[in-house]
């Protein structure tokens, strides 16, 4: 019995010291939440394309502008089956110096031929009736080149200088897929101002009237055709 009460006695004494004590408190570990960063939003406009593709004819200058700062080459070489012609671009029609030096690296020229021979006068080249030709054309748009007019670059013989529109065309824009060769020993001074003169011929004379002298259709179109290769050298 005593056994009893004492165990009874232990149990009650446990009870009421248990339901006097406090709950513990449970302490939760606060993290600071971390300032998320405002992703940076890219218009689209705001993109340039660093591609060399992205010639077109909105962003002509910039572009070449550019695109001579990374290709400085001034000394190029064409070839033909009736000999080279080895010609030198002027740096300071750097525009019409970078189209073409660029035409000549992506292979335009090469699908060209000379399409126009005039004797005592211009030797043409630059276009042809190949779909080639034609695709390079209108994937960069057709773009014009604005006028770089010097009064020390003439049309004098052996100057080379790009074709371009009379009509609709006032401020004398250039049609940077074709060129010409001026071939007479007395120049073409009548077109100075009215085309850019961007280069000129140092070596291969024999060349140009050799293919001055080949006989013509009446829109003068030769009738032996003479395609072109360029070559860029330094």
């Amino acid at each position: 019995m005593r056994f009893s009460r004492t165990l009874t006695l232990v149990i009650f004494i446990c009870l009421f010291i248990g339901c006097n004590q406090k709950p513990k408190k449970t302490i939760e570990k606060v993290v600071p939440k971390q300032k998320v960063k405002p992703k940076t939003i890219i218009k689209k406009e705001e993109v340039v394309q660093k591609s060399w593709d992205s010639l077109n004819r909105k962003n002509v200058k910039a572009f070449f502008t550019e695109y001579g700062k990374q290709n400085k080459e001034t000394i190029v070489n064409i070839k033909t089956d009736f000999g080279p012609i080895k010609i030198r671009l002027y740096k300071d029609t750097p525009i019409h110096r970078a189209n073409f030096i660029f035409l000549s690296k992506i292979g335009y020229f090469d699908t060209t031929v000379f399409y126009r021979v005039s004797p005592n006068f211009v030797i043409q080249a630059g276009n042809s009736e190949k779909i080639d030709a034609y695709n390079f054309r209108r994937k960069y748009q057709f773009y014009k080149l604005p006028p770089e007019f010097l009064p020390h670059r003439k049309h004098k013989y052996g100057a080379i200088a790009t074709a371009r529109d009379y009509d609709d065309n006032p401020y004398k824009f250039s049609t940077p897929f074709q060129f010409y060769i001026v071939q007479s020993r007395n120049g073409a001074h009548h077109l100075n101002k009215e085309h850019t003169v961007f280069g000129e011929v140092i070596s291969g004379f024999s060349a140009i009237d050799k293919i001055s002298k080949l006989e013509t259709t009446p829109d003068e179109w030769p009738k032996i055709e003479v395609p072109l290769k360029v070559e860029v050298i330094r």
